[in-house]
């Protein structure tokens, strides 16, 4: 991914207002993030532990969507769960469910699309062996080369990001 400045980043948000996009905070040290590792740009609101962002490039444009973490209980640390993009097996709160507000009408009535994903948003970084969870129990092993899971994760973001109602503008 071509690094991204601030300004690109807050005109990249589909399903906020442009008021909502100028209050994000941004992740720190945005120049020194390990841009040729990324696929995406996610990152969670220290301030705010209920909100994360997600910014992807489709079609040279960059496209982000806001995500909010629904009120629930606490999870089991003893369980496993799988990032639904990136395939990644976590313990505990190491995977969240984070809900994205649909663009349009539709986000306006209230309506929210969600997904089981890496609480951290460090797919991309999972996916190339860069950060590796923290497991207790014995590692799931793949087939798939780097480049076929990467690929499996951006048809799966892909995949979230149309549900969410983007379009390529």
């Amino acid at each position: 991914m071509e690094p991204l400045n601030e300004d690109a980043i807050r005109a990249s948000f589909i399903n906020c207002s442009k008021g909502e996009a100028r209050r994000i905070s941004l992740p720190r040290g945005l120049a020194e993030l390990p841009w040729a590792d990324l696929d995406f740009l996610g990152w969670r609101d220290p301030g705010a532990p209920d909100r994360g962002y997600l910014v992807a490039v489709r079609d040279g444009k960059a496209l982000g969507v806001t995500l909010r973490v629904p009120q629930g209980g606490p999870r089991s640390a003893a369980k496993t769960t799988i990032c639904s993009l990136c395939l990644t097996g976590h313990p505990g709160s190491g995977v969240s469910l984070l809900a994205a507000r649909r663009v349009g009408a539709a986000g306006r009535e209230g309506n929210t699309v969600g997904a089981y994903m890496c609480a951290d948003l460090a797919c991309s970084l999972y996916v190339r062996g860069k950060k590796v969870p923290e497991f207790s129990g014995p590692r799931y092993k793949e087939s798939l080369t780097e480049e076929e899971r990467v690929a499996r994760m951006l048809a799966n973001l892909e995949e979230f990001l149309g549900r969410v109602g983007a379009r390529s503008r």
